[in-house]
């Protein structure tokens, strides 16, 4: 038994770097992040490796532009078939992690009807600045609680390196953006 936990730490240690040495040099999975799911359960950032998603940052207490963002990303997979969307995570990252609590998360996935699949993340507080770097979405905290922050719609491929990125904000899908997408997930 003592054998066995051994080999299995040793196996660990080992096979972390390599899954990291393995990534491409621009893939958004090398930054070190953990999230909270929408149930409070931890998520790895680099665990999202591994299926094209559909990425932005957003705050649940906005009531401006994030809703937009969400009609936006549900507008971009009403556009695809069943087995595109089948094929692209959809992932909504909390700029706010002091507020933006699993049960607020839960809220406004139920008050926008998001189909199910959707990821609602809170990265770690000392996270949001790094994720949102990887993304390049810029962000600032104004004095009424509100956030300034860019809206955008970000495409990852499986492993992680950004494909496109739409910032048209409408409840209608971008056009040349679910083209991008399109080809994206009919590749290999």
């Amino acid at each position: 038994m003592k054998t066995a936990s051994l080999f299995l730490s040793a196996l660990l240690a080992f096979a972390a770097p390599l899954h990291a040495q393995s990534l491409p040099g621009d893939s958004v999975y090398h930054l070190q992040a953990t999230t909270q799911d929408a149930n409070g359960a931890p998520v790895g950032w680099a665990s999202l490796r591994g299926q094209p998603r559909l990425v932005s940052m957003f705050y649940t207490h906005c009531h401006l532009m994030c809703p937009l963002i969400i009609e936006n990303a549900k507008s971009v997979q009403k556009q695809l078939s069943p087995q595109e969307r089948a094929k692209l995570g959809v992932v909504m990252l909390s700029l706010d992690p002091a507020r933006d609590t699993p049960d607020a998360m839960r809220e406004v996935a139920l008050r926008h009807r998001v189909p199910g699949g959707w990821q609602f993340l809170t990265p770690a507080d000392n996270d949001v600045r790094a994720i949102a770097s990887v993304l390049d979405v810029r962000y600032r905290f104004r004095d009424d609680g509100s956030i300034n922050h860019t809206s955008v719609l970000v495409l990852l491929d499986a492993e992680g390196r950004v494909r496109a990125r739409s910032e048209v904000t409408a409840a209608a899908a971008d056009p040349a953006f679910l083209i991008q997408i399109k080809a994206l997930l009919a590749g290999p």
